[in-house]
């Protein structure tokens, strides 16, 4: 393998980015492709046929490209199988994706199941901070402003405020009918997820 093909791998995502974006994957109506082959033919049209273009995207050589689209290698190395599924997916159904958080932000909101540390401030709280596990709706206004958020290419710590602030909305203060000016905080997110 030449020293072209063996760049750094792509920096991860943090957890509540993640949930997203499997949140989003859940909305497909069909599967992606799953064979490395088919996987570059598709990226190949998304690409307008440029190898040059897909295998910068994919951090190989063109050759590499040209060899897996002709089937001539068939089991790509976890690195290269880990970009080709993560691309696949990121290019897969936008209007499906489209419609999904067009929907949300409009009118359906999402769901949120979280497990995290949640702190509190307000006036006369008596509650302490804790793990705790929340599964919620947070409303449309809130999630299309994560929705916006995470399309301009927010960071996770970006998100976490206005997360803490939709499930604070709707779990704890419950839309306003009780604990006026609660303020709620997470932070050791275990595990997220979202769903339209």
């Amino acid at each position: 393998m030449s020293d072209h093909e063996q760049q750094q791998p792509a920096p991860r995502r943090g957890k509540v980015l993640e949930a997203l974006v499997r949140a989003e994957r859940k909305v497909f109506t069909r599967p992606a492709p799953k064979s490395a082959k088919s996987q570059v033919k598709f990226l190949l049209t998304r690409a307008k046929g440029s190898t040059k273009a897909l295998a910068q995207r994919l951090g190989v050589s063109r050759r590499t490209v040209e060899r897996y689209r002709a089937g001539k290698l068939t089991k790509p190395q976890k690195r290269l199988q880990a970009a080709l599924v993560e691309e696949t997916e990121s290019e897969w159904q936008p209007q499906v994706r489209a419609h999904a958080r067009e929907q949300a932000g409009a009118s359906g909101g999402l769901m949120v199941s979280v497990v995290a540390y949640f702190g509190f401030t307000a006036s006369g709280s008596s509650d302490d901070g804790r793990i705790r596990h929340i599964t919620t709706p947070i409303s449309p206004t809130y999630a299309a402003q994560i929705l916006q958020l995470q399309e301009a290419g927010a960071t996770e710590e970006e998100l976490h405020p206005v997360v803490a602030e939709a499930i604070t909305e709707s779990y704890f203060t419950e839309w306003g009918t009780r604990a006026d000016g609660l303020r709620a905080d997470f932070s050791h997110v275990q595990s997220i997820d979202f769903e339209f």
